[in-house]
């Protein structure tokens, strides 16, 4: 079976939680799956060995993680040379976000998709959880900071692991 890839980026660990989701998916499929954080001070990646690679990011503020568009943009030719996806994360699911980050990088992948993600106010410091729900009260979600909201379509993440399963296989 196949050999894949998932290099994600996430701050509160959410985009980490959908990219073990899609890992499971596939190794249940039988597929070998390796799961890599991305960090700032990324080490060099030798995609040559994986039949396909699977990226996935949160937004904070509007923006996914520099350091992980500067990553794909480094290694864009070896991602378009297999089978590649996309995923972003955010509390809104906007596909704009994906767009504007896969041109900044200048990578198509076979496969995009949008997550919404959580708000998770327990593990928010005491500023950034002010600034959080005064965005959630904007965008109509929930304000209550006492307790942590998934928003996530799991069937859709399930969906988009076995969609991808047909690009690699």
């Amino acid at each position: 079976m196949a050999r894949v890839l998932i290099l994600y980026a996430t701050v509160e660990g959410h985009t980490a939680r959908i990219a073990q989701r899609i890992a499971s998916g596939l190794a249940g499929a039988g597929h070998g799956v390796e799961l890599h954080r991305v960090v700032r001070t990324e080490a060099a990646l030798d995609l040559a060995t994986y039949a396909g690679v699977i990226v996935g990011a949160s937004v904070h503020y509007g923006r996914h993680p520099g350091h992980l568009r500067a990553l794909l943009r480094k290694h864009r030719t070896a991602l378009a040379a297999r089978p590649g996806a996309f995923f972003s994360v955010s509390l809104s699911a906007n596909e704009r976000y994906a767009a504007r980050f896969l041109g900044q990088v200048g990578w198509r992948p076979q496969q995009t998709a949008t997550f919404a993600g959580a708000l998770q106010y327990r593990k928010y410091g005491p500023i950034k959880r002010v600034v959080v729900k005064a965005f959630a009260a904007i965008g109509g979600h929930d304000t209550d900071t006492s307790r942590d909201y998934d928003y996530t379509n799991w069937k859709a993440v399930d969906s988009f692991a076995t969609a991808f399963l047909r690009n690699v296989s």
